[in-house]
């Protein structure tokens, strides 16, 4: 009888799943009559790590379209984004509404 040596190795076959990327949602900055130009964009940079420049455009598009992006994040950091800023906004008594909506 004849039998051939195993060579103590032995090959496993893995199925990797592909790693999903988690939905993403907007972060959007409503306008009121109430908060401050210089507010929105002190939160812009400071909340969202925005430039200056950057604030400053949009909480111009804000102001003359109503609504504005100020992110696109997971939802966790969305909401803990929004959390900051409505905070600081009832701080200093503005009534900014900070709101999410899933990125189409």
């Amino acid at each position: 009888m004849s039998t051939k040596p195993s060579s103590g190795t032995e090959t496993l076959s893995e199925t990797r799943k592909a790693t999903k990327k988690p939905p993403m949602y907007k972060v959007l900055f409503h306008n009121d009559d109430y908060t401050t130009m210089e507010f929105v964009v002190s939160v812009l940079i400071t909340v969202f790590h925005h430039s200056e420049a950057s604030a400053f455009r949009i909480m111009m598009h804000v102001h003359t379209n109503g609504v504005g992006v100020a992110g696109v994040f997971t939802k966790e950091v969305a909401e803990t984004k929004v959390a900051q800023t409505i905070a600081a906004a009832r701080k200093n008594e503005y009534p900014l509404e900070v709101t999410i909506e899933p990125v189409d």
